[in-house]
C-alpha cells in the first residue's frame, strides 16, 4: 500500500495546501472570465515542481477542467474543427517531449514564465503578424494543431494561443466554449499519453492529482454560482496582477539561476 507521502510525491503539507487553494481559485477564475485559470495554475505549480513533473500533472488536472466544459456543451462541439486540430497533435507531441527534455529545468521555468507574460499582456505577438480569423478554416486548424503539437509539452498551457483562431467562424458562444474546451481536452490527453509512454510515474502523485482535480471541480461550481455577482473587469485586473507577479518570479529568479 502506498504511503501518503508517496501519493503526494516529495511535496510538504504547506505546498500541497498552496496548490489546492491555487487549483480552487484558478478554476473559479476560468468559470468567471472564461479563460486564464489553466496557465495561472501551471505558473504556481512551477514554483514547487520541476517542469517535467508539473506539466503532466497540470495536463491531468486540466483534462478534468476542460472535460467538464466539453461535456456540458457536447451538443455544440464542431467536430470538423476538432478532428483537424487533433490530427497533428500526437506525432508532434512526441517531438515536443524531446525538445522539453533537452532544456534545463531553470531555463524551462524562465521560458514558461516569459510565455505566460506574453500570453497575458501581448498575446498577438504569438501570431507573428498573421491574421488567423481571415484564413481558410480548414487550413487554420490543421496549422494550429501542428503549432500546438510542438509547443504542447514544452510550454504546457497553450489556451491563450488558440483563442484567436475561433473568431469569425459564425459559431455561437456555446459552440466556441464547447469546441475550444474539446480541443484543449485533446491537447491535454495527448500530453498525458506522451508522458505515460515516456514512463512518467503518475501513480506517485495520485493523492495530489485527486485532491487538485476535486478543487478544480469545486472551483468551477463556485465560479458559476457567483458569476453574475462579480465585476469581471476588476477580477481580470486582479488575475493579471497575480499571474504577472508569479511569471516575473519565474523569469527573474530562474533566469538568474542559469547565469
Amino acid at each position: 500500500m502506498e504511503s501518503a507521502g508517496f501519493l503526494f510525491g516529495d511535496l510538504g503539507s504547506v505546498q500541497v495546501g498552496i496548490l489546492s487553494v491555487a487549483a480552487l481559485l484558478t478554476s473559479t477564475l476560468s468559470a468567471i472570465v472564461g479563460m486564464g485559470g489553466g496557465i495561472t495554475l501551471l505558473a504556481v505549480m512551477l514554483l514547487f515542481l520541476d517542469p517535467l513533473v508539473a506539466i503532466p500533472l497540470h495536463a491531468t488536472i486540466q483534462l478534468v477542467s476542460n472535460g467538464t466544459r466539453a461535456v456540458a456543451q457536447r451538443r455544440h462541439v464542431n467536430w470538423g474543427i476538432l478532428w483537424r486540430y487533433s490530427l497533428p497533435l500526437l506525432p508532434l507531441g512526441w517531438l515536443s517531449l524531446q525538445l522539453a527534455q533537452g532544456i534545463p529545468p531553470d531555463v524551462a521555468r524562465a521560458l514558461i514564465g516569459l510565455f505566460v507574460l506574453i500570453s497575458t499582456w501581448r498575446p498577438a505577438w504569438f501570431l507573428l503578424g498573421t491574421h488567423p480569423s481571415e484564413t481558410n478554416p480548414n487550413l487554420r486548424f490543421l496549422t494550429l494543431g501542428g503549432v500546438v503539437g510542438v509547443l504542447n509539452v514544452t510550454f504546457g498551457a497553450t489556451g491563450p494561443l488558440i483563442a484567436p483562431f475561433f473568431l469569425n467562424l459564425g459559431l455561437t458562444r456555446f459552440a466556441i466554449i464547447g469546441t475550444k474546451a474539446a480541443c484543449q481536452l485533446t491537447s491535454h490527453a495527448v500530453k498525458i499519453g506522451v508522458f505515460g509512454l515516456a514512463g512518467f510515474a503518475f501513480g506517485q502523485w495520485a493523492g495530489l492529482l485527486g485532491l487538485l482535480c476535486l478543487c478544480v471541480v469545486v472551483g468551477t461550481a463556485v465560479g458559476t454560482r457567483i458569476l453574475s455577482a462579480v465585476s469581471e473587469t476588476a477580477f481580470v485586473k486582479l488575475y493579471r496582477l497575480i499571474l504577472s507577479a508569479v511569471a516575473l518570479f519565474l523569469v527573474v529568479w530562474h533566469g538568474w539561476q542559469t547565469l
